[in-house]
């Protein structure tokens, strides 16, 4: 059993930011820290002072944690001070003050990256501590001095641990004497989510009823587990879920059928052709999410070397004639201003001549698409064809369905923010977002089939309506060829190497432990050693510069898991547990210096070794001690794992492992919301109502399996309910260990 604390941020946009640069502008980014340590950071926008960022973190935290901070930071001015000068640069100089004394730096002129290496000593005065505050001045020669920005460090702090590092400038706290003007602000959408996950074997009976949910009969189940989920969840939440979801099936190698599942309940309630998954229901959710996490490999195959052309050749496109800058060529050419027409002619050259290279890939990526991702959409035209068998929709809507998924929610928001999905390092500058915007709506178009060319305010769009026209039939090609497979593999099981075999993926130092033989002391020390993960070896040695290495080939892996922190009293600890042959299993204890290097490394490690056969189904979750196992009490050293293993991997997922217990957890919150609701739609209202078919139109077969499924769900939540009281009766010291039971 293990506490957990999630922090999900959405660093959306900045507005009314200062500029930074000679130019007037800026080149934002934001920093996102807990306790100090940054935790996330954005990609820069360039040449804006009102950026929009867009980028979602899912940040694993310490329980005992203080502080949350964002800091929005200019990219080439981290030397953070601001001109203050007509020349675009300042005279800075610095005051440091402690109670009443007071001292000066020297003035650097003409300079905003000031590096002075001076050392001011102030006496400690009699009477309570006071804060000490560093202030920064540009000096001038007439008039008033100009406030640059100042730090200030309590007592307490200044106590504790010495400051020594990069701290944000604050403005004075007498805003008349701060002639830094606004500072401006920053839209963020921030979650601290709080929870205690459970021992693996409580979630079981609540896994197995999900499971059930998608392999039971076809005919709609509105008790199940999924359907009260479908109609509770709304929002960010939805995304929330569908990702949890999505993760849990695949870990249970059930990914097909949930998203089957959910496609023919999506179908069955879609009236109209030209609606269908168009909303961002569950189905569409954990289908889009489904793409992220299996497809991310593939979409980089596809769309990475014209997205970095983009990126490089920084050509000038523009179809809009509101948007045109016809002075732009003339300030890169002698040739003089062009009209708007040979603008549009030669934008529209560029354009083409980046779209057929996409959907030249695109068209001919068959063999590149996972096998999951394939049988999925066979399975989705399928539903769709059942749906919707008259002859004048058959052409379309089985095309759509897919393409639309594809295309609409994969390939053309890949395009117009690549770093979302991990094409680029950083966001693009404005021009070349314009061209990627131009892009995505050609590939957006191509998607819909064609079907709303020519409509709408776009108009200017017309140019590239031909090439587009002529995609549209090799597009319904390929769409053919993809769903043309047979296979039972399941989605997200890894066919090939995540991990290149002699690259280093991952480096650093970790505490190691070794399995602890019987005849040793409990005491024995984690040692500090420097660890390289490639997909051939894991080695390690005493510094990163040592030529000596010992090492662990990545082959013998079957299992990588957490610790408990019971089982050394320590945090953030993995076990990697190794076998070569016939031989006995080994264990390996690494301990990291947080929760997400540990998160880090575990995915790292579980795509190294997701290959590897043989794999462990269970292990221990505790460590071998006093001559028993620390989670589960066993005194046998050999005895049967407690807990699941989780070695199934995300596939192209490259920051978060699969946890199925933490994702169980979330879903058993959530059903929590409707527990009364489904209490009093199945349960209470029985004994009143003598012919409840009569009102809902539902057979007495039905219903009955209804009243069975929603009593059975109502009873696996409260025995969690249970579960969780007694651990934190446990955890108060109420109830002696030992009692629980799952």
């Amino acid at each position: 059993m293990a506490k957990s604390s999630t922090l999900n941020v959405r660093v959306v946009e900045g507005r009314s930011l200062p500029a930074k640069d000679v130019s007037g502008s800026s080149d934002p980014y934001c920093l996102v820290k807990v306790d100090d340590e940054v935790v996330a950071r954005t990609a820069t926008v360039w040449r804006s002072l009102s950026p929009f960022w867009g980028e979602e973190y899912t940040v694993h935290l310490p329980l005992d944690f203080h502080h949350l901070a964002f800091y929005v930071l200019d990219e080439d001015t981290v030397g953070d001070l601001a001109p203050r000068d007509i020349s675009g640069t300042s005279d800075p100089f610095a005051r440091v003050f402690w109670g009443s004394q007071s001292l000066e730096t020297s003035t650097i002129k003409k300079t905003r990256f000031p590096h002075w290496d001076e050392v001011l000593e102030l006496r400690e005065m009699p009477g309570a501590p006071s804060p000490l505050r560093v202030e920064l001045w540009d000096w001038d020669m007439v008039g008033k001095n100009d406030f640059l920005g100042m730090v200030e460090f309590s007592p307490k702090t200044l106590q504790r641990k010495p400051p020594n590092g990069w701290f944000r400038l604050l403005p004075f706290p007498r805003a008349e004497e701060d002639s830094g003007g606004n500072l401006g602000a920053l839209r963020l959408k921030v979650r601290l989510i709080e929870d205690r996950v459970l021992p693996s074997q409580y979630y079981q009976p609540l896994v197995e009823l999900l499971m059930d949910s998608v392999l039971g009969p076809a005919e709609e189940d509105t008790a199940s587990p999924l359907a009260v989920l479908e109609e509770l969840t709304s929002g960010d939440c939805r995304q929330d879920l569908a990702t949890k979801l999505v993760k849990l099936f695949l870990g249970r190698g059930l990914s097909g059928p949930f998203l089957d599942y959910l496609t023919r309940r999506e179908v069955a309630r879609t009236t109209d052709h030209n609606t269908l998954f168009r909303s961002n229901s569950l189905a569409s959710k954990s289908m889009e999410q489904f793409m992220k996490l299996v497809g991310m490999p593939y979409l980089h195959e596809v769309l990475k070397p014209v997205i970095s052309r983009v990126f490089e050749e920084k050509k000038y496109m523009e179809l809009d004639p509101c948007k045109m800058d016809l002075g732009r060529t003339r300030r890169i050419s002698f040739k003089g201003v062009p009209s708007e027409e040979q603008m549009r002619e030669t934008s529209l050259g560029l354009l083409t001549g980046y779209l057929g290279p996409i959907v030249d890939t695109i068209v001919g990526s068959v063999g590149r698409c996972p096998l999951a991702m394939r049988l999925v959409f066979k399975q989705l035209r399928g539903r769709v064809e059942e749906r919707f068998p008259q002859a004048e929709h058959e052409q379309d809507v089985k095309y759509l369905a897919i393409s639309g998924f594809l295309f609409l929610r994969f390939f053309a928001p890949a395009i117009l923010t690549p770093k979302l999905f991990d094409l680029r390092d950083q966001h693009a500058d404005p021009q070349t977002s314009r061209s990627l915007l131009l892009l995505a709506k050609a590939v957006q178009s191509i998607g819909n089939l064609g079907q709303q060319l020519g409509q709408g305010k776009e108009l200017w769009m017309a140019p590239l309506h031909p090439f587009l026209l002529q995609s549209i039939s090799r597009v319904r090609d390929f769409l053919d060829r993809l769903v043309d497979v047979d296979g039972d593999e399941e989605a997200g099981a890894p066919t090939r190497a995540l991990v290149p075999p002699s690259a280093t993926v991952r480096e650093g130092y970790l505490l190691k432990r070794k399995e602890e033989p019987a005849s040793l002391a409990t005491r024995f020390a984690f040692k500090k050693r420097y660890f390289w993960l490639s997909g051939e070896t894991l080695s390690y040695s005493k510094g990163p510069e040592w030529q000596m290495r010992s090492s662990i080939p990545v082959s013998h892996i079957r299992a990588v898991e957490r610790v408990d922190e019971g089982a050394f009293q320590l945090p953030h600890v993995m076990q990697v547990v190794t076998q070569d042959g016939a031989g006995p299993p080994h264990t390996t204890y690494l301990q990291c210096k947080n929760v997400n290097e540990l998160n880090q490394w575990l995915s790292a490690l579980r795509k190294a070794s997701a290959p590897n056969p043989d794999k462990l189904a269970s292990c221990h979750p505790g460590a071998f001690r006093s001559a028993r196992w620390t989670c589960c009490l066993q005194a046998e050293r050999s005895a049967a794992g407690c807990s699941r293993t989780h070695s199934a991997v995300t596939l192209g997922d490259w920051s978060d492992p699969l946890d199925p217990d933490a994702e169980a957890q979330m879903v058993y919150r959530q059903l929590l919301l409707g527990r009364d609701q489904l209490r009093m739609q199945f349960l209470e209202d029985s004994s009143m109502n003598t012919t409840p078919e009569a009102d809902t139109g539902a057979c007495p077969d039905v219903l009955a399996r209804q009243r069975a499924a929603a009593a059975r769900l109502l009873e696996v939540l409260e025995d969690l309910d249970r579960a969780h009281e007694e651990f934190q009766l446990q955890e108060q010291g109420k109830l002696a260990p030992g009692h629980l039971g799952p």
